[in-house]
């Protein structure tokens, strides 16, 4: 039987897995400003790099390829270690196969409990 995890007590992914909280990725109709705009993804992303609390806004174009659950619900997102190890070990329903966003990072998405998960690896030189 799984042990509940009690109000005080930080997720299993935090604790016994060793990610890191990353962002939090929240999809918006609404033009945002200094947006930049992924082609291969249709998409612009704002927000990020002056967040505190790392908030990034997603706006996507109508014939984006990515996922729709990702496009209508916010998703948080979490540094790992090893991206293929994570898929590999872990029971996760994957939306999106590893791929290369931008240079030195990669990142794959997947879905628990109908919420959107984003994993990222960064390459450590």
């Amino acid at each position: 039987m799984k042990k509940i995890r009690q109000d005080h007590e930080i997720p299993e992914c935090i604790k016994e897995w060793g990610w890191k909280y990353h962002h939090l990725g929240i999809p918006t109709t609404k033009k945002m400003t200094n947006e930049k705009y992924l082609p291969q993804f249709k998409f612009y992303i704002s927000g990020f790099d002056t967040s505190p609390y790392g908030i990034e806004w997603m706006r996507f174009e109508p014939d984006s390829p990515i996922h729709k659950l990702i496009q209508t619900i916010p998703h948080i997102a979490f540094e790992v270690d090893d991206l293929d190890y994570e898929l590999a070990n872990r029971n996760f329903n994957i939306l999106t196969e590893p791929n290369p966003p931008s240079e030195g990072v990669r990142v794959a998405m997947i879905e628990h409990n109908g919420a959107p998960i984003e994993l990222i690896e960064f390459k450590k030189y």
